[in-house]
C-alpha cells in the first residue's frame, strides 16, 4: 500500500489521461535511494490497470541493473523483447536492432538507427491503446539502453505513449542524463503519511517521541522509516529505554542491512554476494554460481525469509539496492573475485560475453589470454553500437595486457569508443596514455587524428590544427593517404579560425599533391581540396576557385561523408553557394539513409549557410529545428549552439518577438561549452544578428560595433552587404571602402557573381550621385546570375531609395516592389516595412500580398509538407524526421488545415517539395 504521494500520484495520472487522448507524455522522478520511487511506480501501473478500459493499456518495464552496465543494450531488450517485430519494422531500424540485440551479425551499428528503431516498436506497440513504460532504476541503465530511450522519450509527440523514468539524484559516473525533460523531485513523506507507514511495522501504536524521532531522522524517506524500527530493541522501540544518540540514514542504513546479512550463515552471506555480483537477474545462474561456493538450497530459504533477497519465477533480486551496495562493497577482494570466477564459470555455456567480464574482475594481474578474450567482447559491443561498453571492455582488456604495443592499440579502441559515446575527457586521457605507448608510427598517427578531432569539436581549434599538421608531417613518410587526410583536416581547420602557426614542410605537400595514375577518385578529390585551400591561404584566389571546381566535379563521384562535409566546407569557404549547397545536401541525404545521426547534425548545421544565401528562409528553420531537436535527443549541449545561433539570426532577419529568447539560449551555451571549431562561425553569427537587430532598430554606431567584431574572412564575405552598410550610415565611408577594397580581389579573381555585386553595391554605397546609378545598375546585373535573393532585393531597395532622393520617383518604384515583394515572401518584415514606407513616398500605395503558405507552417509541419509532397508514406517521412508515424499524421493534418488542401496530392501540386 502507498502511503501519501497525492499529487505525485495525480501528476502521473494526468499524464496517462493525455496519452489516452493522443498526446505523449515523459517524467522522470528523481529522488534519494529509499525515497519511494520504484513504490510509486508500481501503484502508477496497478492504478491505471483498475482504470475503466483498462484492457486498452498496455505496460512494458525495465530496471537498470548497475552491475550490468557492460552488457549495451540489455535493459533496452528486456523492455522491448514482449512487443518487438521486426518485421513491422523499416529494414535498416530492424537490423539495426537485431545486431544491437545479438541476434545477427554484421557492419557496425549506428546508435541513431538503434533509437529510432525503439521509437518505432513503441508506438507501434501504443497502436488500438495506450502504453505505459516504467524505466526503474534509470541511473543504472547501461549507456546504449539509456540513449536509445532517451532520444525515444525526447521524440514522442502525438503518440499515446507515456515514458516514466525512476532515478536518483546522483549516480556517480552513471551516464543517465535526462536533459530537456519534465522531472517530478520526491522527497520524503509528509508526516502523517509517514506515521501511517511506521505503523506498517508495529502492531502496537509507537510512542510520540519515537515517533517523531524517527520520522525526523529519515526525513520522511520510506525506507529508512520501514528499516530503523529493526535496529532498535523493543524496549527502545516503545519508550522503555532510551534512543540511540544517533539515527542516520544512509551510511547507517548500509550498517544496518550489514548486521542482518552478518546475523546469517556463512552460506547465506556467500548467496547475497553472488548475487550482488551478478548482472543477469535470472536465479538459474545465481544458483549455479552459488552452488560452486557451497550455498545450497537452505541458504536461499534462509535470505528470503530475512527479506534480503526476492525470487519471482526465475528472476532473483537482492531486495534494495543498498542491500547490493552494502554486500558488495563490504566483501574482502578475495571473496569478490570467487563470486566473478563462479558467475563466469556458470555463464561460460550460454553467455560468453558476461562469463569474459565476469572472469576479467576476478583477474588479480596482467592475462593475455583473457585480455585477447575481453578484446573480443569489446569489438562485439562495438560493432552493436554500445560504445560505451565497448570502451571499458577495451580498457580493461588493456589493463590486462603486458605487451606496450598491444595496450597501446587496445587504449586507443577504448579511446575511439568513449569518443563516440560522447565521453570527451575520458576520450582525451585515453588518447594521452596509448600515445605514451605506441611504438608504431601509424597507431600514433591514428591516435593524434581522433585527439585533433576531439579538440575540434569540444576543445581549441588551434590545438587542433597543430596536431593535424604535425601529425600529417609524421605519417607522411609511412601513409600518404593518412597524411593528405590530415592535411585536408588541418588546412579546413585554419579556414575556419583555428590557426595555430604550424605549417606543413614544402617538400612533404608537394608529395601530398603529387598526383599518380593508382590514386583512387577519392584521394585525387582530397588532393584537389588541399590545393584549393592551400591557395586560398595564400591568396590566390584563381587558383584556389579552379582547383576547387576541378574538386567539385571528382567530388560528384563520392558518397563518403568525410569527403563531402569537406567538400561543402570548401565550397562555401571559396564562395561556391551551388557546390556547397550540393555537397552539404547529399551529406545529409546520404547521413539519412545510413542512420548517420551525428553526421546529419554536422550537415544541417552548415547546410544553413547554403540555405540562408539562396534565400530558403524556410528551409533553414526546418533544418536549423531538426538540428537542434537532434542535438537535444541525443542529450548533446555543445550542438545545440549552431542552430541556437541560426534561429537568432533568423529572428533578426524576420524581426520576430522571440529574438531575445533564443539569444538568451545561445548565451547560456556558449558560456557553458567549448564550441571547439564552431566557435567563431558561432560567435560570428551571434555578432550578425546583433548586428542586424541594431540596423532594424536605427542604432547605427551598435550595428556597425558587432558586424565590424566578425572574425572570419568566409563570413565576412557573406556579409559584405551588411558590414558596408553598416559602416555608411554610421557615417565611416573609410571603413565602408576598405572593406570594399579587401573583398574586390576575390571577387575579380573568383568571378563569383554575387561578390562582384557586393562590390558594385558597396562602391555606390561610397559614390557620389553620378557614378553610384551605373554601380547600382552593375550590382543588379551581377545578382541576376546570382541565387542571393536577399541581397539582391536589398540592392533593389537601396537603389530605389536613391532614385527616390534624387527626385527619380516613378523609376524609383520598379525598384521598391520588386524588393517588397522578396521581402515578404522570405518574411523579412523590417525590410518588407522600410520598402513599403519608401514605396508610399514614392507615390504608390503598397499592395498587402499574402505571404508563402511555408511562412505560417511550423519547421515540423514544413519539413513534412515538403517530403510527403515528393510523394513518401507516413512510414518513411517519419524515419527521414526521426519521429512517429502518428506524428507526421498529426502535424500532417494541421498543414492540411493551414494550406487549405484536403488530400496529399493538392498538397504536392503546391510544390512545396
Amino acid at each position: 500500500m502507498l502511503y501519501g504521494r497525492e499529487r505525485e500520484r495525480a501528476e502521473l495520472a494526468t499524464l496517462v489521461e493525455r496519452a489516452r487522448a493522443g498526446r505523449a507524455g515523459v517524467l522522470v522522478v528523481l529522488g534519494e535511494p529509499g525515497v519511494g520511487k520504484s513504490a510509486l511506480m508500481h501503484d502508477l501501473v496497478l492504478a491505471q490497470r483498475a482504470v475503466p478500459d483498462a484492457d486498452a493499456l498496455r505496460v512494458l518495464r525495465t530496471t537498470g541493473v548497475e552491475s550490468e552496465s557492460p552488457m549495451p543494450f540489455a535493459a533496452l531488450h528486456r523492455l522491448l523483447r514482449p512487443v518487438v517485430d521486426y518485421e513491422r519494422l523499416p529494414v535498416p531500424q530492424a537490423r539495426a536492432l537485431r545486431l544491437a540485440f545479438g541476434l545477427e551479425d554484421g557492419p557496425p551499428v549506428e546508435p541513431f538507427l538503434v533509437g529510432m528503431a525503439t521509437l518505432s516498436v513503441l508506438t507501434d506497440a501504443a497502436e488500438g491503446g495506450t502504453l505505459l513504460c516504467v524505466i526503474d532504476d534509470a541511473q543504472w541503465l547501461d549507456s546504449a539502453s539509456a540513449d536509445a530511450l532517451l532520444f525515444a522519450a525526447r521524440q514522442l509527440d502525438a503518440d499515446p505513449v507515456v515514458m516514466v523514468f525512476a532515478a536518483r539524484y546522483s549516480a556517480g559516473d552513471a551516464d543517465f542524463s535526462p536533459q530537456g525533460l519534465s522531472v517530478l523531485e520526491l522527497g520524503g513523506l509528509e508526516e502523517r503519511a509517514a506515521r501511517q507507514l511506521l505503523g506498517q511495522r508495529s502492531p502496537d501504536v509507537l510512542p510520540d517521541e519515537v515517533a517523531d524521532r524517527l520520522v525526523r531522522d529519515s526525513g520522511g524517506n520510506p525506507l529508512a522509516l520501514l528499516e530503523l524500527p529493526t535496529t532498535l530493541s523493543p524496549a527502545q522501540l516503545y519508550g522503555a529505554a532510551p534512543l540511540p544518540q544517533r539515527v542516520t540514514l544512509t551510511a547507517g542504513l548500509e550498517r544496518a542491512f550489514l548486521d542482518r546479512c552478518r546475523r546469517l550463515s556463512n552460506e547465506v552471506q556467500t548467496l547475497l554476494l553472488v548475487a550482488a555480483a551478478d548482472d543477469t537477474g535470472r536465479a538459474d545462474t545465481v544458483r549455479a554460481a552459488a552452488s560452486r561456493l557451497g550455498a545450497q538450497i537452505d541458504a536461499w530459504e534462509d535470505a528470503e525469509r530475512a527479506g534480503l533477497l526476492t525470487v519471482t519465477g526465475d528472476a532473483v533480486a537482492v531486495r534494495h539496492p543498498l542491500v547490493r551496495s552494502a554486500v558488495y562493497q563490504a566483501a574482502t577482494s578475495f571473496a569478490c573475485r570467487r563470486a566473478h570466477l563462479a558467475l563466469s564459470d556458470a555463464l561460460r555455456d550460454d553467455d560468453p560475453d558476461r562469463a569474459t567480464w565476469h572472469a576479467a574482475a576476478a583477474a588479480e594481474g596482467p592475462d593475455e589470454r583473457l585480455a585477447e578474450a575481453l578484446y573480443q567482447v569489446g569489438g562485439r559491443a562495438e560493432q552493436r553500437g554500445g560504445y560505451v561498453a565497448a570502451a571499458a571492455a577495451f580498457e580493461r582488456a588493456a589493463a590486462l595486457t603486458v605487451d606496450g604495443q598491444a595496450h597501446a592499440m587496445r587504449l586507443f579502441a577504448a579511446a575511439r569508443n568513449a569518443w563516440a559515446s560522447g565521453q570527451a575527457v575520458r576520450a582525451r586521457a585515453l588518447c594521452a596514455s596509448a600515445r605514451q605507448l605506441a611504438g608504431d608510427g601509424l597507431l600514433r598517427a591514428d591516435i593524434d587524428r581522433l585527439r585533433a578531432r576531439i579538440e575540434v569539436n569540444v576543445g581549441s581549434a588551434s590545438d587542433a590544427h597543430r596536431i593535424f599538421v604535425q601529425a600529417a608531417r609524421a605519417a607522411a613518410d609511412l601513409d600518404l593517404s593518412r597524411a593528405l587526410e590530415m592535411a585536408v583536416a588541418a588546412a579546413l581547420t585554419r579556414a575556419y579560425g583555428g590557426d595555430s602557426g604550424a605549417t606543413l614542410a614544402d617538400g612533404t605537400e608537394t608529395r601530398l599533391l603529387a598526383a599518380t595514375l593508382a590514386d583512387l577518385p577519392r584521394t585525387r578529390c582530397l588532393q584537389l581540396l588541399l590545393g584549393a585551400l592551400s591557395a586560398s591561404a595564400a591568396g590566390d584566389w584563381s587558383e584556389a576557385a579552379a582547383t576547387l571546381e576541378r574538386a567539385v566535379q571528382a567530388g560528384r563521384q563520392i558518397d563518403d561523408l568525410d569527403v563531402l562535409g569537406n567538400l561543402g566546407n570548401t565550397a562555401l569557404s571559396l564562395g561556391d553557394d551551388e557546390a556547397a549547397h550540393f555537397f552539404y545536401a547529399t551529406m545529409v541525404s546520404s547521413a539519412r539513409e545510413s542512420g548517420a545521426g551525428m553526421a546529419v547534425i554536422y550537415g544541417l548545421e552548415r547546410l544553413a549557410f547554403a540555405q540562408l544565401l539562396a534565400g530558403q528562409w524556410a528551409a533553414l528553420r526546418s533544418s536549423v529545428d531538426e538540428a537542434l531537436t537532434l542535438a537535444r535527443g541525443v542529450g548533446q549541449p555543445t550542438l545545440t549552439a549552431a542552430p541556437l545561433a541560426w534561429l537568432t539570426l533568423l529572428a533578426a532577419l524576420a524581426g520576430t518577438d522571440d529574438y531575445d529568447h533564443h539569444l538568451g539560449q545561445l548565451d547560456a551555451v556558449v558560456a557553458a561549452h567549448s564550441l571547439g571549431i564552431l566557435t567563431d562561425p558561432v560567435h560570428d553569427l551571434m555578432r550578425w544578428a546583433k548586428g542586424t537587430r541594431a540596423t532594424a532598430g536605427g542604432d547605427s554606431a551598435a550595428a556597425l560595433h558587432h558586424l565590424g567584431a566578425m572574425r572570419l574572412p568566409v563570413l565576412q564575405r557573406m556579409a559584405a552587404v551588411d558590414r558596408v552598410g553598416a559602416a555608411t550610415r554610421a557615417g565611416d565611408l573609410v571603413l565602408a571602402r576598405a572593406w570594399v577594397d579587401e573583398l574586390a580581389p576575390f571577387a575579380t579573381a573568383t568571378h563569383r557573381p554575387w561578390a562582384q555585386a557586393a562590390v558594385d553595391l558597396g562602391l555606390a554605397r561610397c559614390a557620389d550621385a553620378v557614378p553610384a546609378a551605373e554601380l547600382y545598375e552593375q550590382a543588379l546585373g551581377h545578382y541576376r546570375h546570382a541565387v542571393r535573393p536577399y541581397d539582391h532585393a536589398r540592392t533593389h531597395l537601396l537603389y530605389g531609395e536613391f532614385l527616390r532622393r534624387t527626385n527619380r520617383r516613378v523609376d524609383a518604384r520598379n525598384h521598391l516592389r520588386s524588393a517588397l515583394e522578396t521581402f515578404t515572401d522570405l518574411g523579412a518584415q523590417p525590410l518588407a516595412a522600410r520598402a513599403a514606407q519608401e514605396l508610399r513616398a514614392s507615390g504608390e500605395t503598397a499592395r498587402k500580398r499574402d505571404p508563402s503558405t511555408l511562412l505560417r507552417l511550423t519547421p515540423m509541419e514544413t519539413k513534412i509538407a515538403q517530403l510527403v509532397s515528393t510523394g513518401l508514406s507516413n512510414k518513411d517521412v517519419a524515419a527521414q524526421c526521426w519521429v512517429s508515424p502518428r506524428t507526421v499524421a498529426f502535424h500532417l493534418r494541421n498543414v492540411f488545415a493551414k494550406v487549405g488542401v484536403s488530400s496529399r496530392g493538392e498538397l504536392a501540386q503546391l510544390g512545396l517539395s
